[in-house]
């Protein structure tokens, strides 16, 4: 909106149109729009001027909070000296990725591109494995209540994130699944049926493989909780451990080896591969 415009009248257009989680392509576009206006001796108000936009929009771009328009762009690189960085910069801008939770972005786009992925789950469902239906379920009730919008767009997120199962059909993918999780309800009948007979069918490519840890297990190496593992593709390993509200990456060689001979640990204890598969269509039986 034009710096002519009501003050009140921008603020709200601004809050409106700020991102909702910022990426770190627009964080650093901004840093540079605010290092060059900062260069020219301007302050925002004095830019704002300049490129008739207020002082609260070029706030904005330059926390990251609002994707600058191509006129931004434009009357910025003319006020800020015509070096054409804004106008490169500007076409490496991406949204921050909806429905992904903020400490979990790094480790997805890790994800994307590891040479193998080991998972072990005690609360839920992998997301790599859940149904529409189950994830639905999940982010229909989670506190905070999400608004119609940010549950369609959480459901997206994870519906687009599996289909890395089929697009990367030569990396291997292993899950450790607690019987319990399987056991609960969640969504009712009709979804935990949907959501046993989706496991059952994503399991079966051969990249793709599925153990369960039953309830009468005796010994048990991840008591401390879910737990990601990954290969890069320069033969790195990383670990992620993920809790209430916040996740971690870890890199460290030596927490990443206990990490590792736990999960490994973990394999031999649970039941076998196609023992799962049997016990998992027991459970759909029993629904």
């Amino acid at each position: 909106m034009a710096a002519g415009a009501g003050v009140g009248g921008e603020t709200a257009a601004c809050e409106a149109e700020r991102e909702p989680d910022p990426s770190d392509s627009l964080r650093t576009f901004g840093a540079v729009v605010q290092a060059l206006r900062e260069h020219a001796g301007l302050s925002r108000a004095q830019f704002g001027e300049l490129v008739r936009f207020s002082k609260h929009t070029v706030e904005s771009v330059e926390l990251g909070r609002r994707m600058p328009d191509a006129s931004f762009v434009e009357r910025a690189e003319e006020a800020l000296g015509n070096t054409g960085a804004l106008r490169h910069s500007a076409r490496f801008l991406t949204r921050g990725e909806a429905g992904l939770a903020a400490w979990f972005r790094r480790w997805a786009k890790l994800e994307r591109e590891a040479e193998s992925l080991c998972t072990y789950e005690c609360r839920l469902v992998p997301g790599l494995l859940q149904s529409e239906g189950y994830a639905r379920a999940l982010f229909e009730h989670r506190i905070p209540l999400l608004t119609d919008e940010q549950l369609e767009a959480q459901v997206a997120a994870r519906m687009e994130r599996k289909q890395m199962l089929y697009e990367r059909p030569t990396v291997p993918f292993h899950f450790i699944v607690e019987e319990a999780v399987l056991r609960r309800r969640l969504g009712g009948a009709e979804v935990r049926r949907e959501q046993l007979n989706h496991i059952l069918e994503h399991t079966l490519p051969r990249n793709v493989t599925l153990q369960l840890m039953p309830l009468e297990a005796e010994y048990h190496s991840c008591v401390d909780g879910p737990l990601r593992l990954l290969e890069t593709p320069e033969g790195r390993r990383l670990a992620y451990s993920e809790g209430q509200e916040s996740g971690r990456l870890i890199g460290d060689p030596k927490e990443v080896r206990v990490l590792q001979q736990r999960y490994d640990t973990l394999r031999s204890q649970a039941l076998h591969p196609k023992e799962s598969r049997a016990l998992l269509e027991r459970l759909r039986g029993e629904t």
